[in-house]
């Protein structure tokens, strides 16, 4: 069912899936890739997980889909994680809900915002990152800043927002490369409530941003990390850094993909990492 709940002040769009039967079930909020909306991976992850007998929600943040806020498609990370704190307490409060019982589910970029709200918000119980991307500024170190600060001081000084294509197989991209369009660039992403296009000043908060400092702080709270033995766009070095810091209880489940958007949507991979992430909620959560 389609839902809305208010986040600092914005009307958020979100999708409620619970199984059949009697509840209440436990919850999942699911939280995406960069420049993704409900209805592609989120989605798909909400829905399947359902079907294992989880209330989900897949939900559009802030400047994204069919959720309020300006400028439209900017990434905002403190946003982002107000967004997750919003949706905890929305699904919280639902009759469908078993409120102690939720856990945060992360695909993509989604991951890292999942990981870093959950080691700091006591009612999610559980955290699952699948395909993650687990930015860390100290690598980033190095990286010029300023034509990125010259984007936002001339909207600073009144200029319009500048934006750029999300994804490009050839030439300037957010995400540049055949692989991201592959994805978004044809029938595999298709969505009415997305567009090509992001801001320049969203760059910034990609190389910025820190999530990855999520996992020194979630233990002992259970995690579980999925992640492809290739991927070239969120490194496997990245979920074993994570790994790495984390304390027990803790699993790492390595799926034999080849690309990054194999998990995405592609089989086996989905159903590998979906049952991957049951099995662990299910003795967990």
């Amino acid at each position: 069912m389609r839902v809305e709940f208010m986040a600092d002040g914005l009307t958020l769009a979100g999708d409620l899936r619970v199984p059949g039967g009697v509840g209440p079930w436990p919850g999942l909020v699911l939280t995406g890739p960069f420049t993704g909306v409900r209805d592609q991976v989120t989605g798909l992850y909400a829905a399947r997980l359902a079907e294992r007998g989880y209330a989900t929600l897949a939900f559009d943040h802030r400047n994204w889909g069919e959720s309020e806020g300006r400028p439209r498609r900017h990434e905002d990370p403190q946003g982002k994680l107000h967004d997750l704190r919003a949706a905890v307490s929305f699904l919280r409060a639902r009759p469908e809900v078993d409120r102690e019982r939720v856990g945060a589910v992360g695909i993509c970029l989604g991951a890292g915002y999942a990981l870093r709200f959950a080691a700091f918000d006591p009612r999610v119980k559980v955290f699952a990152g699948i395909a993650g991307a687990y930015n860390n500024p100290y690598a980033m170190r190095g990286a010029d800043l300023a034509p990125h600060l010259d984007v936002l001081e001339r909207q600073d000084l009144g200029g319009p927002v500048e934006y750029l294509p999300a994804v490009a197989e050839r030439g300037e991209a957010a995400m540049p490369g055949d692989e991201p369009y592959a994805y978004y660039g044809g029938e595999r992403g298709a969505s009415p409530h997305w567009a090509n296009e992001v801001t320049r000043g969203s760059i910034l908060e990609l190389l910025t941003m820190d999530n990855m400092m999520g996992s020194d702080f979630l233990s002992p709270k259970p995690a579980l990390i999925v992640h492809g033995v290739v991927d070239r766009f969120c490194a496997p070095e990245g979920a074993e850094e994570v790994f790495k810091r984390l304390d027990q209880p803790k699993k790492i489940v390595w799926v034999d993909a080849k690309q990054h958007i194999d998990l995405y949507d592609r089989e086996p991979y989905v159903t590998q990492a979906v049952e991957a992430t049951a099995d662990f909620l299910g003795e967990h959560l």
